[in-house]
């Protein structure tokens, strides 16, 4: 395989493969020309096009190859790569109006950077030079890689061993002196048939009976053994329907499928965890750090929506209303919101033991609990400032070829100089950014992605200093420390 330039590099390097992907009960027997997945495809083919257009932003030079790579890849070796990082993720999302898939993967080797690193530490492992021999691999070609975490969990109640059917969260069944071999599957796995590869994770903390589950291993996503179940999204099968008018977003959309692992196997040297249980909690909690900041990639696709919301408002005239300006002022306030706190972690990040940086934990935590809320009251604004034809305006085929056509253009249309054929098309984005296909890439991976709300406030929680707080509030009220 040659390195990896450019869109359409990337998009010759994963034709052609033998996946087995279900959708809708059917094999898909090309994924680069299925109506539903292509737009997925797409989306991520963007990452490497932006590298091209915007090298300063979304490259970087490898340390272990000294070539230029993309961003993706790159692992953070100051605060300026964490913000450069975020910087590259709004400006993503302002082009795709989209998830473009990269996110986790990126999160999830620069939390193992330094977790292997600690692990060999007490361990005398080797997992840490496993781990730089596989990303050097990676940066050779300037691949993707994709970060399967979420297990399918079953009675949330129990650990992994404590389960009924022991396969709820991915574990190792069998194991030789060349490697392991594992069984179970991942959930709502982002981007995971537009990859490359795929590095495996626990999902929780593990105890002493739970050994089998602590393992992390990177995968090709065309291993034997490993099936996908392409999720459904709404609206999704409008893509498969003539005309362009009712899809909304005409170019590009998220991917989250379902991985069913079968006994696949993983070699030693792509094993980067086998075992050593007391050190999963480490690697969940620094990989969501890392992707709970992530998410400012929300604010680039709020961007998309605050921009549709605004035109509809024009189109509609009344772009002038104070009560209009306004509800774009409160969008904005709380897209900034989110993005300021995204960088506010990236920007006071620290080193790790391994070298590499990791942003704030505490700033992450803040940044993903915005998202959770402001991107739904941003979509609740825009479906506001949109009216009522949002969620009842006829199709597309209705609009261009029925008998109505004339009729619908003529009762469509807005202000007299903005003709209904564009009104339509703005329409029919904000409803698939709130209501539709794309909904899942703004709001559902906004609530759940990077772990529950309740999780986050767990862990500001642990992370506020509160009795250093007591004592700023002590000291400057003149209350004395009791014995």
């Amino acid at each position: 395989m040659d390195k990896i330039s450019n869109k359409e590099t990337y998009l010759e390097s994963i034709s052609n493969r033998d996946l087995k992907i279900y959708l809708m009960g059917e094999l898909v027997k090309d994924p680069l020309t299925h109506p539903i997945i292509k737009p997925s495809i797409e989306a991520m083919a963007e990452t490497y096009d932006l590298a091209v257009k915007e090298p300063e932003l979304a490259t970087a030079k490898s340390p272990y190859t000294g070539e230029y790579i993309n961003r993706f890849l790159h692992i953070a070796e100051n605060n300026e790569d964490l913000f450069l990082q975020n910087k590259m993720q709004r400006k993503l999302g302002q082009l795709t109006g989209t998830c473009f898939q990269r996110c986790v993967g990126m999160d999830a080797f620069n939390a193992l950077h330094s977790v292997t690193f600690e692990i060999d530490e007490k361990y005398k492992t080797n997992y840490h030079d496993n781990f730089i021999k596989f990303l050097t691999e990676m940066h050779k070609y300037n691949l993707v890689i994709g970060g399967a975490m979420t297990d399918v969990k079953g009675d949330r109640s129990k650990l992994p061993h404590e389960q009924e059917d022991e396969d709820l969260y991915l574990r190792i069944v069998d194991r030789n002196e060349k490697g392991v071999y594992v069984k179970g599957a991942k959930a709502h796995q982002t981007g995971c048939i537009n990859s490359h590869w795929m590095v495996v994770m626990p999902t929780l903390r593990l105890s002493e009976n739970d050994k089998d589950y602590a393992i992390v291993g990177a995968i090709p996503v065309d291993a034997e053994g490993i099936t996908y179940i392409y999720g459904r999204q709404s609206c999704d099968t409008r893509s498969m329907e003539p005309g362009e008018y009712d899809v909304g977003n005409k170019y590009f959309a998220g991917q989250e499928a379902m991985v069913i692992f079968d006994n696949v196997f993983i070699p030693n040297e792509y094993i980067f965890m086998n075992g050593e249980y007391d050190y999963a909690a480490m690697l969940v909690e620094r990989f969501t750090t890392y992707h709970r900041r992530s998410y400012v990639c929300k604010a680039g696709v709020g961007d998309v929506l605050i921009g549709a919301a605004a035109t509809i408002a024009e189109y509609n005239g009344v772009e002038n209303a104070s009560h209009i300006k306004d509800k774009i002022v409160e969008m904005n306030k709380l897209n900034e919101t989110i993005y300021a706190t995204g960088i506010a972690s990236s920007l006071q990040g620290s080193e790790t033991k391994s070298g590499n940086y990791m942003n704030d934990d505490l700033l992450a935590n803040v940044c993903k609990q915005h998202v959770t809320k402001e991107t739904y009251e941003i979509g609740r604004l825009a479906q506001d400032l949109a009216g009522g034809l949002v969620g009842s305006m006829p199709s597309g085929v209705d609009f261009n070829e029925g008998e109505m056509s004339e009729d619908l253009k003529k009762y469509l249309k807005g202000k007299d100089d903005i003709n209904a054929e564009d009104r339509v098309k703005i329409l029919r984005l904000i409803e698939n950014m709130t209501l539709g296909r794309n909904a899942v890439a703004y709001l559902t991976e906004s609530m759940h992605g990077a772990g529950s709300p309740q999780a986050q406030r767990v862990q500001i929680s642990r992370k506020v200093d509160i009795e250093q707080k007591k004592d700023f509030a002590k000291k400057l009220s003149g209350v004395k420390e009791r014995d």
